[in-house]
């Protein structure tokens, strides 16, 4: 059975779907008011890792405490999915790597995208070379809220999008990123970060919390074809545009109506923690494993070094 600790504004949809996955254990949160709504609920996380029933826990509380928690959780020979990210700083997250590997428990990190049945047929075609040499990335993700205090937009945002970006790329070669904070000082409000590859590719990811509305767009350039998987409207479209070389004019842009692609129409969240339970039942290492959370967090960690330096 699983533990989830945290029911906020996200860990509420971890809750439902562990319920209807019929995995759900016991509920545990600091606000003791929730205590009217869950049943089976305590606000002391030492009595989730002290029973002997709850095999693996789910933490989605704010980032800062993602690590002691985490760590506590793996002592106490519990398998962990952590939300993102998975630490603050890198020397804390090789630490839950060593130790999850050092007791053969399952450590997993929730990088969602990575599980939403469109960006998997994205890769697949990608993978397949259907869009010919990738060329460039840009990924969108904007919207009115939720601001946090404890974390700027890059660290609440982007983990999703380098998680994606890096699955189709590999790792960068070199990293930066500028902001911008309005609300609270140092605490950026919107950022673009730029990676960039040896062989030319680059891509571009820029988050914002104070944008007039909601967009989730992840475009892949490729030299043949272009994809844009748009979250919002959870659709996967290809567009066949074409250049022709004319003279020292320029070049010809033929326009072509989009293409949607057909995926399965499954929930991302749901397929992520079927993976942990699965991963957990058959010992199986996740997709986006410890080891991978910590690739990300050190691309986060340059990005945010590259905005302080720009301070």
């Amino acid at each position: 059975m699983i533990a989830l600790i945290g029911v906020g504004h996200w860990g509420k949809n971890h809750l439902r779907v562990l319920k209807e996955l019929g995995v759900l254990s016991l509920v545990c949160d600091l606000d003791e008011e929730k205590r009217k709504e869950y049943p089976n609920f305590t606000s002391d996380v030492s009595g989730v890792f002290g029973s002997e029933d709850i095999k693996g826990v789910v933490i989605a509380t704010p980032a800062a405490t993602h690590f002691q928690i985490a760590k506590q959780a793996l002592l106490a020979n519990k398998h962990v999915l952590v939300e993102k990210p998975l630490a603050l700083n890198v020397k804390e997250a090789e630490e839950l790597v060593d130790l999850a590997k050092q007791k053969n428990l399952v450590l997993m990190v929730g990088h969602v995208l990575r599980y939403h049945p469109a960006f998997i047929k994205l890769k697949e075609l990608v993978d397949a070379g259907e869009l010919g040499d990738i060329r460039y990335i840009w990924s969108n993700r904007l919207n009115f809220g939720k601001v946090r205090k404890e974390e700027n937009v890059l660290w609440s945002f982007a983990p999703h999008d380098i998680s994606i970006i890096i699955d189709i790329l590999g790792e960068p070669e070199r990293v930066s990123a500028m902001g911008r904070a309005f609300l609270k000082k140092d605490v950026c409000d919107t950022t673009l970060s730029i990676l960039e590859y040896d062989n030319k590719v680059a891509a571009h990811i820029f988050v914002c919390w104070l944008n007039p509305f909601k967009e989730q767009k992840f475009s892949v350039i490729g030299s043949k074809k272009m994809a844009v998987l748009d979250g919002m409207r959870n659709e996967l479209i290809i567009y066949s545009h074409e250049l022709n070389h004319r003279n020292i004019k320029g070049y010809e842009t033929i326009k072509k109506e989009g293409e949607m692609v057909s995926f399965e129409n499954k929930e991302p969240l749901a397929e992520e923690l079927k993976h942990f339970l699965e991963c957990i039942k058959e010992n199986k290492i996740p997709i986006t494993d410890g080891k991978e959370g910590l690739r990300v967090l050190k691309i986060l960690n340059k990005c945010q070094e590259s905005l302080n330096y720009g301070k």
